[in-house]
This record gives C-alpha cells, structure tokens and sequence, in this order.
C-alpha cells in the first residue's frame, strides 16, 4: 500500500470515528473552509459552516447517538478519492433506524474537499 493511499484511508477513517465519538471538532478540523457536501435529499451546502450546520443533527443528539459501521473503502490515491460504503445506526422520532450508503469523499492533501452522500431508501424520493 503507498503512503498516500495509508494517508486517505486513515483520513477516511479518522472523519468517520470522529462521528461514531460524537466529535465535531475532529471531523470539522478534516473539512477543508471552501469543501462541498451534497446531502442524500440533493440538498448542497457549500464552506465549512454550511458543512457544519448540515452535520449538526448528527452531533447534537437529536438523532440519538448515530453510529457507522464500515463496510467497504475503495481508495484511489493518485486522484485523492475514496468511497466508502456503510451502514447508519439512528432514532428517528424515538425509532431506532438503520441505513445503508455510501460517500464519495474527495481529499486534497490532508482535507476532505468534497463530499457526497447516497443512502438506500424504501421508497424513492421522486415517487412519494
């Protein structure tokens, strides 16, 4: 394995342990200032505090406490990209739910530039 590919995987994994810890701070510190997260509804939030705004639910417990589990990471270290499937454990209106996705998290250097989201869902937003 090359350093950078070592590189974006412990990026890769560190963001996601930073959710599973409840903390905000070490995922946002991996958010680069100008970075983009296209949500799982088409939703965009562009620059840091967008970014952070989007993620909060996911910190601030009104989602219970969100855990990933990982399932796969693909890495291509010479384009700083990495997609990593997983599955969501979260309590939504006092149910516990599970989601499975995957992001597409895009790195330059040390900070996540981009960031896309898709989640399976049982029905599709287009025909509800």
């Amino acid at each position: 394995m090359t350093d950078r590919k070592k590189q974006l995987e412990m990026l890769a994994t560190s963001f996601v342990h930073a959710f599973n810890n409840q903390d905000a701070e070490t995922a946002m510190f991996i958010v680069a200032d100008d970075a983009v997260f296209e949500d799982p509804r088409g939703g965009r939030h562009a620059g840091k505090d967008a970014i952070r705004k989007a993620f909060a639910p996911l910190f601030d417990g009104s989602l219970g406490s969100p855990y990933f589990s990982d399932d796969d990471l693909f890495i291509d270290a010479d384009t700083g990209k990495v997609a990593a499937s997983w599955e969501l454990q979260i309590t939504v209106e006092g149910e516990s739910k599970r989601l499975r996705g995957v992001d597409l998290l895009h790195f330059c250097g040390q900070k996540l530039t981009r960031k896309l989201t898709y989640v399976k869902a049982e029905t599709p937003l287009y025909l509800n």
